[in-house]
C-alpha cells in the first residue's frame, strides 16, 4: 500500500451503535475510497470497550480509549479501573476523547475539569498522546494543558478556535484535527486558519456519524466521506489531492505511531 495515495480517518466511531451492523460495508467503502486506517475513538468505558475490540479485529482499524466531557460526572473507581485496564490494550494508541465541553453541560464544570486533569495524569503515566475535545471552553482547556507539558503528543480534534488559539497551539507543538466542518460555506475562520497553518500538523477526521461534509451534509457521516476534506484540504493551499493525502497521511501515522496495514485499496 502507497502512503503517498491513501487516507488516515484519525478520529471516527465505529463505536457507536448506530454503526453496530455496518462495519463491513463500512470498511469496505472507506478502502474504497483511499481511506486506509480509520482510528475509533472512545467516549466513555463502554465504547472504549467496543473500540479496542474493533481495533483487536480489524486490521484496518486502531482504537483510543477515553472518557468525554459529557460522562464525567459518572466515573467511578471501578470505571477508572476499566479505563487504566483498557489503555494497555494491543492497537491502543491514545487516550481520547477528553477534554471540557461548556456548550451542553452535560457535566458539571469542576467535574469535567477534574476527569479531563485525571486522564492526562494517565497519559503522561503511560506516554500516550491525547484528543482533546474542547467546545466552548477554550480559554480553561487551554490552561489545563499547560500544566501538563510532557504530553508525548496532542490533537485538538474538530478545532473550532480563533486563529490566536490556533498559532497558541501550532506553538506548543500541538496538531489540529480537521474535519467535514472545513467545507461548510460560512467556515471562513477555519479555511483560513488551514490555509496558514504547517501542513505537518493538520490531522484529518470525520468525527463519524457526525460532522458530514457538505455534499452529505444532514446525513450520516462515515469514513468514505473522507476525500472530501483531503480535496477542501488542497483546494485551499493550492496543492494537488495527492500531495494533501501524503502529507495528512504521514502525519497520522507519525502522531499515533502506527503503520499502514497490508490491505489492498
Amino acid at each position: 500500500m502507497n502512503s503517498q495515495a491513501v487516507l488516515v480517518d484519525t478520529h471516527a466511531h465505529y463505536n457507536d451503535l448506530v454503526f453496530v451492523r455496518d462495519i463491513p460495508d463500512l470498511r469496505q467503502r472507506a478502502q474504497q475510497a483511499g481511506v486506509a486506517v480509520v482510528v475509533c475513538v472512545g467516549y466513555e468505558v463502554p465504547s472504549s470497550r467496543r473500540a479496542v475490540m474493533l481495533a483487536q479485529k480489524y486490521p484496518d482499524v486502531y482504537a483510543t480509549v477515553g472518557v468525554h466531557p459529557h460522562d464525567a460526572e459518572g466515573m467511578t473507581p471501578r470505571a477508572w479501573e476499566a479505563l487504566r485496564l483498557l489503555a494497555g490494550e494491543e492497537r491502543v494508541v491514545a487516550l481520547g476523547e477528553v477534554g471540557l465541553d461548556f456548550y451542553r453541560n452535560l457535566s458539571p464544570h469542576r467535574v469535567q475539569e477534574q476527569v479531563f486533569r485525571q486522564q492526562l495524569d494517565l497519559a503522561l503515566e503511560l506516554h500516550m498522546p491525547v484528543v482533546i475535545h474542547d467546545r466552548d471552553a477554550h480559554d480553561e482547556t487551554m490552561e489545563i494543558l499547560k500544566e501538563f507539558p510532557g504530553l508525548a503528543g496532542v490533537v485538538m480534534h474538530c478545532f473550532s478556535g480563533e486563529r490566536q488559539m490556533a498559532e497558541e497551539c501550532l506553538a506548543r507543538g500541538f496538531y489540529l484535527g480537521v474535519g467535514g466542518t472545513l467545507t461548510y460555506p460560512k467556515s471562513y475562520t477555519l479555511g483560513d486558519i488551514v490555509s496558514a497553518a504547517p501542513l505537518d500538523r493538520i490531522l484529518l477526521e470525520t468525527d463519524c456519524p457526525y460532522l458530514s461534509p457538505q455534499p452529505w451534509r444532514g446525513k450520516r457521516n462515515e469514513p468514505s466521506y473522507l476525500p472530501a476534506v483531503a480535496e477542501k484540504l488542497a483546494e485551499l493551499r493550492g496543492i494537488s489531492r495527492q500531495e494533501a493525502a501524503a502529507a495528512t497521511t504521514a502525519n497520522a501515522l507519525r502522531f499515533y505511531h502506527i503503520s499502514l496495514p497490508a490491505l489492498g485499496i
